[in-house]
């Protein structure tokens, strides 16, 4: 299946002034006209920092407030994460008839490959962006043939980022289990335990002729438990706090953390999944790797019966599997 891209309308020779109709967003969704609010800052934790502190007043306090943090002194090499994003560049570089050889079939529930927010529907607005999506965890679920043969290094760094990434999960899942009064290992085995998938999504996002009339993505919030992104340095991310939006100024080597709906619904919203949306940039492009944690499918998720009294604190969520809310939440019913 050929991916129409709209990489054709970015790279049109520079000649490309205008934005085709189906990316100019409603009047009220445009960035022109929903500018970040200043002199407010996400929170940026330290994770050197004692694991009580981190605990207590650091991670779980800023999921709870923001359903997001940035999080330094991971663990994870700066070395590691350039290398990262190097192939990342690496494929992208790549002539767009060789990118389209790994073409997704999104429309037919087949989300693995090089794919494109360019839909068929014209009644809905697209996204100005393009993207790789794999699975990388558990080993059992991942289908290496379908990740990218160049450049040849692509494979190798991704492995390697993979298991430092899970290891900084299972920090932040002890960490936001902790700071609901819980053992250590809750969160992560209600989501699954060693079964819980890690699903790559590199975004990229060409310049835009207008970008003051698009989004490259608009907002929602994650399905998955949690996300752990690394943006190549160009501005765009922004997430929604207390009615406005506010702009994330990522610091080098940074991982930015976003709470999913996942882990809104067992904590039955003491986290809150965090409202975000991406814009784009006239000049530069902006790319960013994204490591989505996931249950299975199968796994039946609900309000952990530990936060949950019927009198005091009734659960504000439905038990449903994983692969029910996401059908749900892709086809916009109701959960």
């Amino acid at each position: 299946m050929e991916v129409e891209s709209f990489q054709d309308l970015a790279y049109n020779g520079g000649t490309t002034q205008q934005l085709p109709p189906q990316f100019i967003r409603p009047s009220h969704e445009r960035p022109e006209n929903t500018k970040a609010i200043e002199g407010v800052t996400v929170p940026v934790v330290s994770l050197s920092q004692p694991h009580e502190v981190l605990v207590d007043q650091q991670v779980s306090k800023a999921c709870m407030e923001w359903g997001f943090v940035m999080v330094t002194n991971h663990g994870i090499s700066s070395t590691l994460i350039q290398r990262l994003k190097e192939v990342g560049e690496g494929f992208f570089a790549l002539p767009l008839k060789e990118k389209q050889a790994y073409a997704n079939d999104a429309a037919n529930g087949k989300f693995e490959g090089y794919g494109t927010r360019m839909i068929k529907n014209p009644d809905e607005k697209t996204e100005w962006l393009d993207y790789f999506f794999h699975l990388a965890a558990p080993p059992a679920k991942v289908n290496p043939q379908i990740w990218p043969k160049h450049p040849p290094s692509y494979r190798e760094v991704t492995e390697e980022y993979n298991k430092e990434i899970l290891k900084l999960t299972d920090k932040i899942l002890e960490l936001l289990s902790e700071g609901l009064g819980l053992e250590p290992n809750t969160l992560k085995s209600s989501l699954g335990g060693e079964d819980i998938e890690a699903e790559m999504k590199i975004n990229h996002y060409p310049p835009c002729p207008q970008p003051e009339l698009a989004l490259g993505v608009e907002p929602h919030t994650d399905m998955c438990a949690l996300t752990l992104l690394v943006p190549n340095g160009v501005a765009g991310l922004q997430v929604w706090k207390d009615g406005n939006w506010v702009a994330v100024d990522c610091l080098p080597g940074a991982i930015l953390v976003h709470v999913g709906d996942q882990i809104e619904v067992l904590s039955n919203g003491k986290y809150t999944g965090v409202l975000h949306r991406t814009l784009v940039n006239k000049e530069r492009t902006r790319m960013s790797w994204a490591v989505f944690i996931a249950p299975p499918h199968d796994k039946v998720i609900g309000p952990l019966t530990q936060l949950v009294d019927d009198d005091q604190s009734p659960p504000k969520y439905s038990t449903k599997t994983f692969a029910d809310y996401r059908y749900r939440k892709i086809n916009k019913l109701p959960q």
